[in-house]
């Protein structure tokens, strides 16, 4: 089939300091739930006119409504706790260093409520076109969730842990779908970091973790959340990178180690990969991608306020197309331009132009 929305976007843009303020306020106690959402409200239609004006054909909330892309859905998950340690993550970029990182344990029997309906409900009133929803994997959701000690009183191994998170977020995908969403995106940094790097890969083997077998896990789960979704002609989509947190990274190394599981196992449409930057390898591992599905390239960063040049995104989409026939080739941003709320470090005019970019270069491309 045709490959709809050729210039493509991530999710999350940047917050306007009157969000961040009226979250601040709310999470402090000082203002209500109505009040926050009010300010959210007139960002997320002014996100909208921007995704008209510059040609985006897939509109989305920006993600105004969330703390971070994975804070919305994994608050209304009832039976996490923050675990009484953090763990230090090391993170590359402007302002690198080890970074303490609060790992969230399942101490009870998962519970869960619908997070993204009143998303959903605003953009189903208000968007000018189709709009996506993004949605953590579960296999994002429980990375490091399992605690011996802690967990296994209520799952018996870290298996079931992800098959009932798998039958939870599948709940939350098919009541997006049936709720009007046209678009369902699939947030799973976690591949990457977890399995691509190998100086990480090396960690985890060193802790004693076969990595094959928590990778077979992880396709498993995300996999059992599809499964058998009512799609009525929504597109399902996975996306992966290396960490974006205000313009810094994680993980490095190409998609090699899990391309062939990855792209045959997931029963989805289309996978949008970053590919910005040499940190994610070459386009040799798409020869794994089969037929019928759709590859959107992250070939524009959003860390930096670099613009690529238009011959420089054509020219490596022309590359990319030696292993996915161009018709099944779309373009995008690498990532959102604020994974989490305080952003990458771009302004809002830099944004702006990347988009324009996107979508120019796709006009130029595809028509």
């Amino acid at each position: 089939m045709t490959t709809p929305f050729r210039a493509d976007q991530v999710g999350s843009l940047l917050r306007a300091p009157e969000v961040l303020a009226a979250r601040d306020a709310y999470e402090q106690g000082v203002t209500t739930l109505d009040q926050l959402r009010e300010v959210e409200d007139r960002s997320v239609l002014q996100a909208l006119d921007l995704f008209k004006s510059v040609g985006i054909e897939i509109y989305s909330d920006g993600e105004f409504r969330r703390g971070s892309f994975l804070t919305g859905p994994a608050d209304a998950l009832q039976g996490f706790r923050p675990s009484e340690e953090s763990i230090l993550r090391e993170w590359h970029g402007p302002r690198a260093g080890m970074l303490p990182t609060t790992v969230r344990v399942v101490a009870a029997k998962l519970q869960a409520q619908r997070f993204t309906g009143h998303e959903i409900a605003f953009l189903k009133q208000h968007s000018p076109g189709p709009f996506k929803i993004t949605i953590p994997t579960p296999s994002m959701l429980g990375f490091g969730g399992f605690r011996e000690g802690i967990t296994d009183h209520f799952y018996a191994d870290s298996a079931e842990l992800h098959a009932d998170l798998a039958r939870i977020i599948r709940t939350e995908i098919q009541a997006a779908i049936n709720d009007g969403a046209s678009y369902i995106q699939l947030d799973a940094p976690n591949y990457p970091m977890r399995f691509c790097d190998q100086r990480l890969r090396e960690h985890w083997v060193e802790q004693g973790i076969d990595v094959e077998d928590e990778l077979n896990e992880a396709l498993a789960a995300d996999q059992a959340c599809v499964q058998g979704i009512d799609r009525k002609g929504a597109i399902l989509a996975f996306h992966v990178c290396r960490g974006n947190n205000q313009s810094r990274w994680q993980a490095e190394g190409g998609y090699e180690p899990i391309a062939e599981k990855m792209f045959n196992l997931l029963d989805v449409d289309r996978y949008l990969l970053e590919y910005d930057t040499d940190r994610a390898g070459g386009f040799e591992p798409l020869r794994f991608m089969p037929k019928g599905k759709q590859v959107v390239l992250g070939l524009v960063t959003t860390k930096e306020t670099l613009l690529e040049s238009p011959e420089l995104l054509m020219r490596r989409i022309q590359e990319a197309s030696h292993y996915v026939d161009m018709d099944s080739l779309a373009l995008s941003p690498q990532c959102g331009f604020a994974s989490v709320a305080q952003g990458n470090l771009v302004t809002s005019d830099d944004q702006r132009r990347k988009l324009e970019l996107v979508v120019e270069t796709a006009r130029t491309m595809w028509g």
